[in-house]
């Protein structure tokens, strides 16, 4: 019965061991990200990436999604990626694009577990990003945008950039 009683406490304490790990990888962040964290241990709902703003599936807030992206060649963004691919002649890399209804004014983040590049896209301009964050060994999330609106509205949001055809992604509401 010791053996028995000294494996499963071995057991125990490795397991922990590896839960600090994992947390300690994400604990870079100097925001509240428990909320972020606690969707993306959810399971994730498969969504097809659009190619255009016709084809843009809708993101809920609170839901995780695995995107699925789409050779940067196939992508028709509704104004130039503010950076990373999507530009003239960018064949290289994955993108999509999804629309966003913004249900009330707020500060709204949009959260990755991937490298990508994420745009929000209003009237047809650029949304200035608010702040950001990154934990480079995190995927739960690993980067973090929040976007402020002063009033409820329709949005695109456009991923450029991946290095793979698939991102998880989160939208969250700050105060809810």
């Amino acid at each position: 019965m010791p053996e028995l009683r000294g494996w499963v406490l071995g057991a125990v304490l490795t397991l922990r061991s590896l839960t600090a790990a994992a947390e300690g990888d994400c604990q870079q962040f100097s925001w509240d990200v428990a909320r972020e964290r606690a969707l993306f241990a959810t399971q994730a709902v498969a969504l097809a990436a659009g190619n255009d703003s016709t084809t843009a599936p809708a993101l809920g807030i609170d839901h995780l999604y695995q995107l699925q992206l789409k050779p940067l060649a196939l992508i028709h963004f509704v104004t130039a990626p503010g950076r990373h691919g999507g530009g003239a002649g960018d064949t290289e890399g994955f993108g999509g694009l999804a629309a966003l209804r913004i249900p009330a004014p707020g500060i709204y983040r949009i959260s990755l577990d991937a490298p990508a590049w994420v745009d929000v896209v209003a009237d047809g301009g650029l949304v200035s990003v608010k702040d950001f964050q990154g934990a480079h060994d995190c995927t739960a999330p690993r980067k973090i945008l929040e976007y402020e609106f002063q009033v409820s509205r329709q949005v695109t949001v456009q991923v450029s950039g991946a290095s793979t055809s698939g991102v998880r992604l989160v939208v969250t509401r700050l105060g809810t």
